[in-house]
């Protein structure tokens, strides 16, 4: 097999950006009756950290992934990616790469260990290289037991492991990983982490899109919450957390109007009831009222999902049609 030189690392310090977006839109269909997939995006992604990206179904992280992935075109606006313009320098940013799309076809007449280790190979991995990795990530994600087993033959979550196998695997400068632990059991998500932290720990960034807000916490040393093709809010975990003053939250449904609530601490509507930010005091104070009038209560400290309903007005798993695609 012909191999394409790998490129070389980058030098440059951490803390540089790996990804810059300044006004990024993307229209799909005609000025008039077309839908703005992404609207006036800016954005600044580290080098050598994990960046999530989160937001329902046809928000808009999808095609970020794939604008910055040099697989679609913006409709005006620039993004960078290690410094190189996906409009002009596609063929540079492709060799610095790696992505598993949220809808990745992989080779089914291959088996897993094949996948893997012709996917190095053509990269221009040196061929011992490439077997001392494969072998490794094998391993690392129980896949060794399946190695010698056609893809085609793998249920949807093992097939969707060995696609992220295959990227993380690489020495890929930037690794895009669009929704890579859908339809995954827990055991499964946790190795999937497990690699996505040890690519970090090498010096490699990972811009991560996920709907469970538990990853994007567990994992993000950055978050960005898209919604209508638009970045709502962008900070660390703890800076998004913080925008809310208020410690606790109490959801209720039913039993209320906006106005008895608002005593209690600070409201947002979502579809079908009310979240209330409020003191440890007003919250327990508040839930027991909303027990008394058989309304349906929850309350805790106030969480990622919390945010994004405050800022959004509904759930995140709240169903959307998939975004519309080029």
């Amino acid at each position: 097999m012909q191999a394409t030189p790998a490129p070389a690392r980058s030098t440059s310090v951490p803390g540089d950006a790996a990804i810059v977006a300044r006004n990024l839109s993307k229209r799909y269909g005609s000025a008039r009756k077309g839908v703005d997939a992404l609207s006036e995006v800016n954005l600044t992604i580290p080098r050598d950290r994990i960046y999530g990206l989160i937001g329902r179904n046809g928000a808009g992280k999808t095609t970020f992934v794939r604008i910055a992935g040099t697989q679609l075109l913006p409709t005006s606006g620039s993004l960078t990616v290690l410094g190189h313009d996906v409009l002009t320098e596609a063929s540079t940013i492709r060799l610095s790469i790696a992505a598993v799309p949220q809808e990745s076809r992989p080779l089914y007449f291959l088996n897993v260990d094949e996948l893997i280790f012709l996917y190095l190979m053509t990269r221009g991995m040196e061929r011992r290289e490439a077997r001392r990795r494969t072998d490794s990530i094998l391993e690392e994600l129980s896949l060794a037991p399946v190695r010698k087993r056609l893809v085609s033959h793998l249920s949807g979550g093992m097939r969707r492991r060995a696609m992220v196998a295959m990227v993380l695997a690489s020495d890929a400068d930037v690794i895009f990983l669009d929704e890579p632990t859908t339809g995954l059991d827990p055991f499964a998500r946790r190795e999937v982490w497990a690699a996505i932290r040890r690519a970090k720990r090498e010096h490699r960034t990972v811009l991560l899109t996920t709907h469970y807000l538990d990853e994007a916490e567990a994992l993000s040393d950055r978050l960005a919450l898209i919604e209508a093709g638009q970045v709502k809010v962008e900070g660390t975990p703890t800076e998004i957390r913080d925008r809310v003053r208020l410690p606790y939250r109490v959801s209720v449904q039913g039993g209320f109007v906006r106005s008895e609530l608002e005593p209690f601490g600070e409201v947002s509507a979502f579809d079908g009831g009310f979240l209330v930010f409020a003191r440890e005091k007003d919250a327990r104070e508040l839930a027991m009222a909303a027990l008394s009038r058989g309304a349906r209560v929850a309350l805790g400290p106030v969480s990622l999902e919390d945010i994004f309903l405050q800022i959004v007005g509904r759930p995140l798993d709240d169903g959307m049609d998939a975004e519309t695609e080029a």
